[in-house]
């Protein structure tokens, strides 16, 4: 039997992977993000639209209109990922395809007044479930959650940060 590959190391070395914080963190983010999800899903059944889908609305919110491969590249995704995630979302009636004024050949996508609507109602139903949750817990752990949102928002710039420094998918273009 051939010997198997050695798993990979974390950056930093074997000893980063196994800091108490960032195991807690990372327990802390999944189980929130798959809670959220499944409440979201039982709460609000009529919330299907999957979650790449959102977070291109969400993109789109930000720079609309938008190429598709500028938002692969804000996305860090593959052109062909979001051109297809694209034509499921104009079939849907979420987002229209526009030419790009000055180049004929070129196209954009921007959010449909569908789109927009879609969006909030994503965001107003997360809060509310959040806020929701929130009012259950003790002052003391929504002060905390409070106090260490700043902190959080921080580690994100850097992993996004530091995620754009590293290599981006090979198939993805900059139509």
């Amino acid at each position: 039997m051939p010997p198997q590959p050695a798993a990979p190391q974390p950056p930093g070395g074997p000893e980063a992977a196994g800091t108490p914080d960032a195991r807690l963190l990372t327990e802390a983010v999944t189980r929130l993000r798959r809670a959220l999800r499944a409440s979201i899903r039982s709460d609000y059944p009529w919330e299907t639209l999957p979650m790449a889908q959102v977070e291109l609305l969400q993109a789109l919110a930000e720079h609309s209109p938008a190429r598709v491969g500028d938002l692969a590249a804000r996305r860090r995704l593959a052109f062909s990922t979001v051109s297809g995630l694209i034509t499921q979302m104009i079939n849907s009636g979420l987002v229209s395809r526009t030419t790009v004024s000055g180049d004929r050949r070129a196209s954009a996508v921007a959010l449909t007044d569908t789109g927009r609507a879609q969006l909030t109602a994503w965001q107003d139903a997360h809060e509310q479930r959040l806020h929701t949750a929130l009012q259950h817990l003790p002052q003391a752990d929504r002060t905390a959650i409070r106090a260490a949102l700043p902190g959080l928002l921080r580690i994100a710039d850097l992993l996004d940060a530091t995620s754009s420094d590293e290599e981006q998918p090979a198939d993805r273009t900059t139509r």
